[in-house]
C-alpha cells in the first residue's frame, strides 16, 4: 500500500488500508491489480479523475483533425474554372486537409484518358510548392482517374 504521501506502507490487510484511508478523509484505490500482492493507494480519487479530465482535454485541443476534401474535375476543363479548382485546392492545403482529385469522364471523353492526364500533371506542377501527390493518379472504372494531395510539411 502506498499512503496519501506517496511513501510505501508496506503490506496490509485490505481492512486496515480502508480504516487509514477512512483516517486520512480519502479514498483506497487499486493502481495494480496484476502484482502480487495487490499494489493500492490512498487518495482522492474525485480530484485524481478531474485531473485526468483536464489533461485529456488539453490534449484534445492540440490535436489538429485531417479532413479529405474532393474537387471534381473535367478533362477539358476551361482555363478560368481550372484557376478556381486550383483556388480551392491550395485552400485545402493550407488548412492542412487532404484532397482527393477526381477527373471524370462522360461519354466519348472515355477514349481520350490522355487528356485528363494532362490535366492532372498540370495541376501537379502548379501545386508543388503548397503539395505532394500521396497517391499516384490512378484510373478507376475506366470512369474516371482519382488522385490524392497531401499538404508539404513544414520544417
Amino acid at each position: 500500500m502506498i499512503d496519501h504521501n506517496g511513501e510505501q506502507a508496506g503490506v496490509v490487510s485490505v481492512q486496515e488500508g480502508i480504516r487509514r484511508a477512512q483516517d486520512a478523509g480519502l479514498d483506497l484505490v487499486e493502481v495494480a491489480s496484476q502484482a502480487a500482492p495487490p499494489v493500492c493507494r490512498i487518495m482522492d480519487y474525485s480530484k485524481y479523475r478531474y485531473e485526468k479530465e483536464k489533461k485529456h482535454r488539453e490534449a484534445k485541443k492540440k490535436q489538429h483533425i485531417v479532413h479529405i476534401k474532393e474537387l471534381k474535375l473535367k478533362p477539358n476543363i476551361e482555363p478560368h474554372d481550372y484557376q478556381v479548382k486550383l483556388q480551392a485546392l491550395r485552400r485545402f492545403l493550407e488548412r492542412g486537409d487532404k484532397t482527393k482529385i477526381t477527373v471524370m469522364f462522360r461519354g466519348r471523353e472515355k477514349e481520350h484518358m490522355d487528356r485528363g492526364r494532362l490535366v492532372l500533371d498540370k495541376l501537379m506542377s502548379d501545386a508543388a510548392d503548397i503539395g505532394e501527390v500521396e497517391e499516384a493518379p490512378t484510373p478507376l472504372f475506366g470512369r474516371m482517374i482519382v488522385m490524392m494531395f497531401k499538404p508539404k510539411m513544414k520544417k
